[in-house]
């Protein structure tokens, strides 16, 4: 699970709802009472969930939202009353009085709604263009033909030396066209 970072203005709420949480297995990273704190200990983690009310010590949970990396969700406790109308993107709301099995399984929607937005991203940036492919391919031929190697040599060949060199595989791709058409002069 994400982060998990529980905010309220009156730190005995802040503590009551870790408790419920701990209690269910859920780790909390901080508990906080100021939007500050909670700033200070979201620049820490890549993502991760705030867990608060309405309104901090020092500033409303909107301000707060926009203050967050995007990468942060935010569960907001309070009366349904209160939130006129629709809460922003990011925001997710769960009204008061609450049940400890409700903020459990909201809190476990909002992490799994995380985990495949972070899946989503490893593979956008997985994801190859055709340039990028046709680099790659091109340089596995040119090793195949002048070096010998099969097609999997070749390709381990070209992940070898990009791990090595600290560059991905189109660079180092690259690298070896330019160094073996230059070869041909």
């Amino acid at each position: 699970m994400s982060n998990v970072i529980v905010a309220f203005s009156k730190r005995e709420n802040a503590v009551n709802i870790r408790n419920i949480l701990t209690r269910s297995g859920v780790g909390v990273s901080a508990v906080c009472t100021t939007g500050a704190k909670v700033l200070q200990h979201a620049e820490l983690w890549n993502d991760g969930i705030v867990i608060c009310g309405m309104r901090l010590q020092d500033m409303p949970y909107m301000q707060l939202r926009e203050l967050l990396p995007d990468e942060y969700e935010v569960l907001l406790l309070g009366p349904s009353g209160d939130w006129m109308g629709e809460l922003p993107e990011g925001v997710v709301g769960l009204p008061s009085p609450l049940k400890g099995h409700d903020l459990l399984d909201t809190l476990g929607m909002v992490s799994g709604a995380q985990e495949r937005k972070r899946k989503k991203r490893r593979e956008t940036i997985r994801k190859r263009n055709s340039g990028e492919r046709r680099a790659i391919e091109q340089a596995k031929a040119l090793l195949m033909e002048r070096n010998g190697m099969s097609e999997e040599e070749a390709h381990r060949y070209l992940q070898k030396t990009s791990m090595e060199s600290g560059t991905n595989m189109t660079e180092t791709a690259q690298m070896i066209l330019r160094m073996l058409d230059g070869a041909n002069c």
